[in-house]
């Protein structure tokens, strides 16, 4: 795997980016970025920050309702990251809570679909 702290950054920026606008194609209106892909960029560079600091603690925070839910809820807090990002970065609309969870679950299958491709590049 890549062993930079920057480099490991990057590249969960452009995962992120990637995945956001695969889910914005795959919901049409659901996500609306104004047709502009600085937007997608942008908004997966805030993900992406949001995935280091935030997700982090509300995943402890979260503990004995991931654990219970084997594991699920975390379908719910990748949701609300996706949501928390739409609302700290305007001209990414995510119309509902549905939508912000739909994205959260595309971005972790194009995450682990690259992170797979990388991984066995490299080996």
């Amino acid at each position: 795997m890549i062993k930079s702290i920057g480099l490991r950054f990057l590249f969960r920026w452009a995962v992120c980016s990637l995945g956001l606008w695969i889910a914005a194609g795959l919901l049409g209106s659901g996500i609306t970025y104004e047709q502009r892909f600085s937007v997608i960029l942008i908004a997966g560079f805030v993900l992406a920050v949001v995935n280091l600091f935030i997700r982090p603690l509300v995943v402890l925070m979260a503990l004995p309702a991931i654990l219970v839910s084997l594991g699920l809820f975390m379908l719910v807090i990748n949701g609300l990251m996706v949501l928390l990002v739409s609302k700290l970065y305007t001209p990414l609309h995510i119309t509902n809570f549905w939508a912000a969870m739909f994205a959260g679950v595309v971005i972790g299958l194009v995450n682990y679909l690259v992170t797979t491709i990388f991984e066995r590049k490299e080996s």
